[in-house]
């Protein structure tokens, strides 16, 4: 007892949080089957188990307790379900908002394309263009 409070004690490396992303899911798995696979490590806050063609067989799990996320990532990742190999990440919101911001660069830059009718192709761009010998 002694040494598992000494271990929840010590110092976290800073990307461990308690909320964690799940790839490699089987499709047709359910929330309670989650639950089931999950629950084992600590109190489960929340699942969000991906629904759409980008997000299916992937998951979030919020836990209570940091800790048991911990627990959770060090023993599920690699965990056979329905012969695939969960991979079990830390959710690192930092990357998200990089992703959603490069998306919306990404977006705001074709309008501007499209308002001042600029090219985008440089391989079409360079099939157009005459060669110039001097």
């Amino acid at each position: 007892m002694a040494m598992a409070q000494r271990n929840r004690s010590g110092k976290l490396p800073p990307e461990v949080n308690r909320i964690l992303y799940i790839k490699n899911l089987p499709y047709k798995i359910t929330a309670e089957e989650m639950y089931d696979i999950f629950g084992k490590f600590g109190a489960v806050h929340q699942i969000r188990i991906g629904n759409t063609p980008e997000t299916r067989g992937t998951a979030f799990v919020v836990y209570e307790d940091i800790f048991d996320a911990k627990n959770a990532c060090e023993h599920l990742s690699g965990f056979n379900v329905s012969n695939r190999y969960l991979v079990v990440l830390y959710y690192q919101a930092t990357k998200a908002y990089r992703k959603m911001d490069t998306e919306k660069a990404r977006d705001k830059l074709e309008e501007i394309k499209d308002r001042y009718g600029l090219g985008g192709d440089l391989e079409r761009e360079k099939m157009n263009t005459p060669l110039r010998r001097n």
